[in-house]
């Protein structure tokens, strides 16, 4: 594999995440039945997220039959982006273009609402201000890039586009275009998760695990869910927080469950200086991403595959660390670095790249939320806004575009 060396003692199936610091978040078993009005199956992003937002004005419980931060979450490579897996032109032909344009513009005001709740929070999860680098590919090609930025930057959103010989003077990328836009971030998801769990804590919030959910039965006053501990919880609400897993009996047309793989530099790693300052992806399937992380790692992400269980295969683990190994030497030829970490895990795909946010037909009184699409992370805020919204009785203006 020429340019990268895959270490002998690679932390194999060890996502980076998983060494942060910082990551302790108090739980306990759940030893007697109790009454709240919000119930949170799910103590990862997602459910941090919600945790935090409910936890302002309700009595909210956070139950995972995991510990928390240990399931989706992990696997993320966190580039907090506003741009959609469908681009703006694309996803208009699917919902319309007034739907698109609103679908983008929340995300956009979802990454800014990020960065205020960390700052607010003072949440220390490594977040930094990134711009973002969406190169041509096999699936969008320089045309296309150029009419999509055209597009994007005609409802408000900083994205330029770069011909094929201001990409190389600029970054030494040799692709026939790319877009380039600002106002997204990188940082820990774990750190992040964990940060605004224990926010939640202080304002009250209970952290019970593991306990699992074994059934959820709603009445006209709420909903009672049966554990695996023997013991019930009542809530006034439950929202479904199980990132990539599907929870039983949450319908979910048009979603599936799919695997993709990452893998990390050491710390330090020699890179061009613009890359400290960027997230690159590009405009192929499967495809490649890249960024690096405030000690200086090179975080590099892609090859999905449609499959719910291959992220389980370990035999395949270093093969896909190889081959995306070897499309960014075909990027970033200077760039010469060691493996230090691979991991992989679930992710969830829409037909428009947009999430499912909403309630769960025949259950009075429960949301789902599963974050579909590359910007996972972004979707959590919006579903903490939106499911609150509704549980305090209001009504969030673009809900309607994450329902299933």
């Amino acid at each position: 594999m020429t340019g990268a060396t895959i270490k002998r003692d690679l932390r194999t199936g060890r996502s980076l995440w998983a060494d942060s610091p910082g990551l302790g978040v108090p739980a306990r078993p759940l030893t007697a039945a109790i009454s709240v009005d919000v119930a949170i199956v799910g103590a990862g992003i997602s459910g941090a997220f919600m945790a935090h937002e409910l936890s302002k004005d309700h009595s909210v419980a956070v139950l995972d039959r995991r510990a928390p931060l240990m399931g989706s979450t992990l696997a993320s490579t966190a580039l907090l982006q506003w741009e959609i897996d469908l681009p703006l032109t694309a996803l208009a032909q699917k919902i319309g273009a007034a739907n698109a344009r609103r679908a983008y513009l929340r995300s956009r005001q979802a990454v800014d609402a990020l960065k205020g709740i960390v700052a607010e929070e003072r949440i220390p999860c490594g977040l930094k201000d990134k711009s973002s680098l969406y190169l041509a590919g096999d699936a969008y090609g320089h045309r296309a890039l150029e009419a999509e930025a055209e597009a994007r930057a005609g409802i408000g959103l900083d994205s330029r586009y770069l011909n094929s010989a201001t990409l190389r003077e600029r970054f030494g990328v040799d692709r026939t275009g790319a877009i380039l836009s600002s106002g997204s971030a990188s940082g820990d998801p774990a750190r992040l998760a964990a940060g605004l769990l224990r926010r939640a804590q202080a304002r009250g919030a209970k952290v019970w695990s593991p306990v699992e959910v074994l059934t959820a039965v709603s009445d006209p006053d709420g909903v009672t869910l049966l554990t695996d501990a023997g013991h019930a919880v009542r809530a006034k609400s439950l929202v479904f927080c199980c990132g990539y897993e599907f929870p039983k009996g949450v319908p979910t047309p048009g979603a599936e469950i799919i695997s993709t793989w990452a893998m990390a530099s050491e710390p330090r790693q020699r890179c061009p200086a613009w890359l400290r300052d960027m997230l690159v992806w590009e405009a192929s399937d499967p495809y490649l991403y890249l960024r690096m992380g405030g000690d200086g790692r090179l975080i590099v992400g892609g090859e999905d595959e449609a499959s719910a269980t291959a992220h389980q295969d370990k035999a395949k683990l270093e093969r896909k660390c190889e081959i995306i190994a070897t499309k960014l030497k075909r990027l970033l030829p200077d760039v010469a670095f060691k493996i230090d970490y691979g991991w992989a895990g679930a992710f969830g795909e829409s037909a428009t790249g947009l999430p499912s946010i909403g309630p769960v037909e025949g259950m009075a009184h429960t949301w789902a939320v599963m974050g579909f699409g590359g910007n996972g992370i972004t979707y959590s805020v919006i579903a903490s806004q939106v499911v609150a919204a509704e549980v305090r009785g209001e009504k969030d203006p673009d809900a309607d575009l994450y329902r299933s």
